[in-house]
């Protein structure tokens, strides 16, 4: 089964869409399989981690935010600001594609994981994400 998922973001940062893609799997029936999900798009990516601590998620654009910064002159590609390029690379040092087992009819994630759409771009932006769900 192959769903695709809307989510608008507010600009950078992350956004849980682990009961959307939970939401998926339910309809799919699937008992056991893989729940594969890929963002279409080069400037945000998806982040399997911490759900418990939100500040988990502030270090992570901190360090982030360190090790590419915005308006980086060494960057070329501006098109759209001075995020344009950091955003790319951003996306190329995270993932565009997630896999989850699914166990029992359900994501079969970790006590303190969420699946996170991380938004690089500093303003919002209407994502897509495809899920396919595959049984085993």
């Amino acid at each position: 089964m192959r769903r695709r998922i809307h989510v608008r973001t507010e600009g950078r940062g992350f956004y849980d869409i682990t009961d959307a893609v939970r939401d998926v799997v339910r309809e799919a029936s699937v008992q056991e399989g893989l729940a594969q999900v890929f963002i279409r798009h080069t400037s945000a990516s998806l982040v399997l981690n911490e759900n418990a601590d939100p500040q988990v998620r502030r270090d992570l654009e901190r360090f982030m935010a360190d090790l590419v910064p915005d308006g980086d002159r060494r960057f070329m590609h501006r098109e759209e600001g001075p995020d344009d390029m950091p955003a790319h690379v951003r996306a190329v040092l995270t993932l565009p594609s997630v896999g989850i087992p699914v166990a029992g009819g359900q994501l079969d994630l970790g006590t303190w994981q969420g699946l996170y759409l991380w938004e690089h771009r500093t303003r919002g932006h209407d994502r897509e994400l495809d899920v396919l769900v595959l049984p085993v």
